[in-house]
């Protein structure tokens, strides 16, 4: 069960981390969407690889999860994180899991040099409306999209490792039979499932 829980979310995480991030010992990631099953991942990951974690969301009752998982700090997403982060905890990579919705901010977020990664889409807005890239994105920060359709066994293996070093147990809300699979979309499409669900065909 634990197994199924790790593709493809935390293959989306660790690409986004490693692979468009360049996350390293030191960093200081602020993860956007944080309570996304990616957003989740990405805290045990970015730990694990020895970074600190600002993690953001809408309410303020998530804090608690968000810190269980491994979050050091969070912050109350209201659409302005770049007026709320000051030098003192001002990241230098931003993993944007709310997609093109918040991107412009999260690009102002960050430290010079700075990093941004767009993974998600949890915003409902798919595009930048009449993009400039020259005046959209800030002098010195670099953007990064993460495409997760190409695991390679390698990625996953490094993925059970960094699990395996570090402890962490892949995460996941709820485990449904296959006779149940009705009650299971029923759950995601009303965005009630609180985590990633896994389908049993025990």
């Amino acid at each position: 069960i634990e197994l199924a829980a790790v593709p493809e979310t935390y293959f989306t995480a660790y690409g986004s981390l490693t692979e468009c991030l360049l996350l390293q010992k030191g960093d200081v990631l602020l993860v956007r969407g944080a309570t996304s099953t990616v957003g989740l991942a990405a805290i045990q990951m970015a730990k694990a690889l020895g970074a600190t974690v600002i993690a953001s969301s809408r309410r303020d009752t998530a804090f608690e999860k968000l810190k269980a998982v491994g979050a050091d700090y969070c912050v109350v997403d209201d659409g302005n994180l770049a007026a709320q982060l000051n030098d003192a905890n001002r990241p230098n990579k931003v993993l944007e899991l709310i997609g093109p919705a918040t991107l412009q901010d999260s690009l102002r977020c960050v430290s010079r040099p700075g990093y941004v990664c767009n993974t998600g889409i949890l915003g409902n807005q798919f595009t930048v409306p009449n993009f400039d890239p020259i005046k959209y994105i800030p002098n010195g920060v670099f953007l990064a999209g993460f495409f997760s359709n190409f695991p390679t066994q390698e990625a996953v293996d490094d993925i059970l490792r960094l699990l395996e070093a570090s402890s962490q147990r892949p995460l996941y809300s709820k485990v449904f039979s296959l006779e149940e699979i009705a009650q299971a979309h029923t759950l995601l499409e009303k965005g009630a499932s609180g985590g990633k669900i896994i389908l049993s065909i025990r």
